[in-house]
């Protein structure tokens, strides 16, 4: 009798949690007087951020977009708007020929962008990691071309590696460039005393790209582009609707945030994250984030000089992100180089094949360049533990011994 009562408890309180999801995202954020109290939880939580970034009293503007895509992309917009706001009414007619500049390993997501806005993939200038920023730059000026957006990227997909935010800065001021800083794994780095260095010239951002549900492990989605300068999203977006955005409200205007974004409503994203903060506080979030960055930095102090395992770039991740090949011990004496290389790029695929039919873990593979199939482990789940590290590499031998 007392299981069927706690049963019928339990469902009863399911379906209260349940309803009160529902409730929550039944409502959309457009204007203050549909969702105040979710519009003032974006703002205060925007606003934590912006001072964490290192804006002066956590003043400027932002938003929280369907994804770092979308939040890279809202940069690119506003960059070209702050250069020639004609083109909002007259289209890319009106300007010159624009190029960006972002590095080789930068996300896709920043063509992608240009494609969508009209400025194209081919003026996206992807600079080599040993290429000088402003040789590059200053050349594209003298040929005629109008530079008028730099993404930098902290945390890159594969690597994990952070440009050099303030080297980067200063080309940006010499030339008058708007700099946005992708952080959208990297960003919550700054969240840590530890390792927030890393990010060091952010502050010097004109707009900065932070994934809360990468790193800080909120649930998707939860994505948010910072600004620095206040009133240009509104500028740059708003298409005075007045059926929604009336100019005589009682409140202030700028609570109204639809007409500021592209989409007009959205989700209340927030809301997965306020709560978290106020649940596990800042210093939560750090410790789980230094939690994920010691394990990476066991994985690889783990396997750097054991016998099988070979880096595939040198030198410490910055990131959680552990690059390596597996040599199953048919391979390890290959002499032959090409033939080497052919059988080794089959190694991760097929190890990734038999993780999952057995389900016992899975890791990620690709190639890079001119770089064969390789492991990417990448650490985001703070409740991992040595013991899993340890498990992952005896599974891997295990998987690929008689290949």
């Amino acid at each position: 009798l007392k299981q069927k009562q706690t049963w019928r408890c339990c469902k009863v309180h399911f379906h209260i949690v349940y309803l009160s999801v529902m409730c929550i995202w039944s409502i959309y954020l457009f204007t203050y007087e549909v969702a105040p109290v979710f519009v003032l939880l974006e703002y205060v939580t925007l606003k934590k951020m912006r001072e964490i970034i290192g804006w002066e009293n956590g003043r400027g503007d932002g938003i929280f977009s369907p994804g770092g895509a979308i939040s890279n992309m809202y940069a690119m917009l506003l960059a070209r708007y702050k250069m020639f706001p004609e083109v909002k009414e007259k289209g890319m007619s009106s300007v010159p020929k624009l190029v960006a500049f972002t590095s080789e390993h930068s996300h896709f997501s920043i063509k992608k962008g240009a494609a969508a806005l009209g400025i194209g993939t081919e003026s996206v200038i992807c600079i080599k990691a040993d290429e000088r920023w402003v040789w590059i730059i200053h050349s594209d000026i003298s040929h005629g071309y109008v530079p008028f957006f730099v993404s930098a990227t902290a945390g890159t997909t594969v690597y994990g590696a952070f440009d050099p935010l303030i080297a980067i800065s200063d080309i940006c001021k010499k030339y008058g460039i708007w700099m946005h800083v992708d952080g959208a794994w990297g960003g919550s780095l700054l969240m840590s005393r530890k390792h927030r260095w890393k990010l060091n010239g952010v502050e010097r951002a004109n707009s900065m790209t932070w994934n809360p549900h990468k790193m800080m492990a909120v649930p998707l989605q939860c994505s948010a582009l910072l600004v620095r300068e206040e009133g240009l999203m509104q500028s740059c977006n708003q298409m005075h609707a007045c059926y929604l955005f009336q100019q005589d409200k009682h409140y202030d205007l700028s609570y109204d945030t639809g007409d500021k974004a592209l989409q007009c409503g959205r989700h209340v994203d927030i809301f997965k994250l306020w709560l978290m903060w106020r649940a596990k506080g800042t210093i939560g979030f750090e410790a789980q984030i230094d939690k994920c960055l010691e394990l990476s930095e066991y994985l690889y102090n783990k396997i750097k000089d054991r016998e099988g395992y070979e880096m595939v770039f040198d030198g410490k991740p910055q990131h959680t992100n552990v690059c390596f090949w597996y040599l199953p011990p048919g391979l390890r004496y290959v002499e032959d180089k090409v033939e080497k290389m052919k059988r080794l790029h089959k190694v991760a695929p097929t190890i990734k094949a038999r993780m999952m039919e057995y389900g016992t873990t899975m890791v990620s593979y690709q190639p890079q360049g001119d770089k064969v199939n390789f492991f990417r482990m990448v650490i985001s789940n703070p409740a991992a533990t040595f013991e899993d590290i340890d498990f992952l590499i005896e599974e891997i031998e295990r998987l690929g011994q008689d290949l």
